[in-house]
């Protein structure tokens, strides 16, 4: 158990450098060719250099995500509270900086959906590599993503979080800038510049909760009579506030959102769904992992304001995709799903702010719900875009509607499941998080304002019946519509499906061709564990609640 955590961690990285090794010349007959210095793993067909190093990150990402499951068999699920697989190591002895790895409940899950959704994207990028420069550079940034993003989830140690979590921003910077789409450098730099000034702020926070406890050790500071009681008052609440606005950026909590809509945009499809799926939650989890255990006071005075600003997230975002479905509107698919994130992500940051076990549970829930059924959408918003030549919404539908329904029956299917995932229908994993979220917020931790919370409640029960409103807006003019004759023509962007052609009749509708078998191989996971976290919730809160009753209980 312990060398399969260090493995998870490391293995990305050591990966990472193996796809920057030169090719070599080839040995066959035709020369001036060259092949990969990888070793061609068997399972995927492609001999050339580009072909072999898209296979080697599909191996070693393959490789990481069995580890994790193998991680998650082994994991002592009757006590899901306690650390395991913890390996402790005095790194830098003078500051008592250590490397310090261990998952619990809380943790295990996304390391495992952080594995899950990187060996996908892999898989996805071999069959559809996004245009952009080397191949090399594009698998060695995917795995160094992995690897700081796994980092993340599983130390245990204030600086060796802060290290991971900022090692996540360069290669998902570069993965928008030379792989992205329009915009594409403005979004980089914006998405950059958000995420590192938010940093260096979080940065100040922990080195204060370190020098003024005299440890940087999580598990240490979680518990009760333990080195946080030299934490005061006032201390604690300058910690909350320097770690908390770090973490608010990469939540994204509204009103430090902006980044987030543009790098949605012009990312590449396999960088939007690790970004959406896996990367928000670094913030969620550091207010999980280090604001509620460690900082508790401080957490309490400005739980508050959390769950008003997560409120108004939630309407916010209902709003903004709202305005982007309308007629008109010139709306981008796949800006809308990102402030539809916006919304999504205020659910688990009110049920975080309730500081009440049936809150944090929701709101990690809701985190593994997100990152499922959003990756889905961005893979097949991605999709859309490669088959039509656009996201634009008015583009799309015409004046009819797209009508993927009858253009693409499996297709429009599967898109409109993600909807409905999304807009939380009963039975699917969105609607545990936000239910078990507004239920935090119905009954707070003691000494939170009641009626406040239950104003909270009530916005964020007024934000799924908006989020139901655009979501079903979407599925209307993108899987709905009539269906014309089709014919195989150039993208919708580059014609009008409702024009007319030179004789007077009209125009043929473009073909949309149905899901591919790498797309069923991709896709379907996400599907399917939707459709298992609904049907059987207990198996994901059977692994947290435990974690969570210790952690907001001292330790104890």
């Amino acid at each position: 158990m312990q060398l399969l955590l260090a493995a998870v961690v490391v293995l990305p990285l050591a990966g990472a450098l193996a796809a920057l090794f030169p090719s070599r010349p080839s040995p066959d007959h035709h020369p001036g060719t060259k092949r990969s210095a990888l070793p061609l793993p068997p399972g995927l067909r492609g001999k050339n250099p580009d072909q072999a190093v898209l296979r080697h990150g599909v191996t070693v990402t393959g490789v990481v995500l069995a580890a994790s499951i193998a991680l998650a068999i082994g994991f002592d699920h009757d006590q899901p509270a306690r650390m395991q697989a913890t390996t402790d190591i005095s790194w830098i002895p003078a500051l008592d900086i250590r490397i310090h790895l261990g998952v619990d409940g809380i943790s295990l899950p996304l390391v495992v959906l952080t594995a899950l959704l990187t060996f996908l994207c892999a898989l996805y990028s071999y069959f559809h590599m996004p245009t952009g420069p080397s191949p090399k550079a594009f698998v060695a940034l995917l795995l160094t993503l992995e690897g700081g993003t796994l980092a993340t989830f599983a130390v245990l140690d204030l600086m060796l979080f802060f290290l991971a979590f900022e090692m996540v921003l360069i290669p998902m910077y570069f993965l928008i800038a030379r792989w992205g789409g329009a915009g594409k450098q403005a979004a980089a730099w914006k998405f950059i510049l958000y995420t590192l000034l938010g940093s260096v702020v979080m940065l100040l926070g922990l080195l204060l909760i370190g020098v003024k406890s005299g440890t940087f050790d999580m598990v240490a500071l979680a518990t009760d009579n333990g080195p946080k009681d030299r934490l005061s008052h006032t201390v604690q609440l300058l910690a909350v506030l320097a770690v908390g606005i770090g973490l608010a950026v990469k939540s994204p909590m509204w009103p430090l959102h902006s980044w987030l809509p543009d790098a949605h945009t012009a990312a590449p499809t396999v960088g939007s769904v690790l970004l959406a799926g896996v990367l928000l939650k670094m913030g969620t989890y550091g207010f999980v992992r280090i604001a509620l255990p460690i900082t508790p006071e401080g957490m309490q005075t400005f739980a508050p304001y959390l769950a008003a600003l997560a409120a108004v997230g939630i309407i916010y975002g209902s709003l903004a995709c709202l305005a982007l479905v309308r007629k008109g509107a010139k709306g981008d698919l796949k800006r809308l799903i990102a402030y539809s994130s916006v919304g999504h992500m205020g659910f688990v940051l009110l049920g975080i702010a309730s500081m009440t076990p049936t809150g944090v549970n929701g709101a990690l829930f809701a985190n593994i719900a997100h990152g499922l059924i959003t990756g889905l959408l961005f893979f097949m918003v991605g999709a859309l875009k490669d088959r039509t030549g656009t996201t634009d919404l008015d583009a799309l539908a015409g004046t009819t509607g797209a009508a993927l329904y009858g253009k693409a029956p499996r297709f429009g299917g599967l898109l409109a499941f993600g909807a409905v995932a999304s807009l939380g229908l009963p039975g699917l994993a969105g609607f545990w998080g936000e239910m078990l979220a507004m239920f935090g917020a119905f009954q707070p931790a003691a000494g939170l304002s009641r009626p406040a919370f239950l104003t909270f409640m009530v916005l964020a029960g007024l934000g799924t019946l908006l989020t139901a409103a655009y979501l079903l807006l979407v599925v209307r003019r993108v899987c709905m519509g009539g269906t014309p004759h089709l014919a195989p023509t150039a993208p919708l962007g580059s014609a009008d499906p409702a024009g007319e052609d030179p004789s007077g009749q009209p125009a043929p509708a473009p073909a949309v061709p149905d899901i591919a078998r790498y797309e069923y191989a991709a896709w379907s996971p996400l599907a399917v564990l939707t459709v298992l976290a609904g049907l059987w919730p207990a198996a994901l809160l059977g692994l947290t609640d435990p974690a969570v009753q210790q952690l907001l209980g001292g330790g104890k």
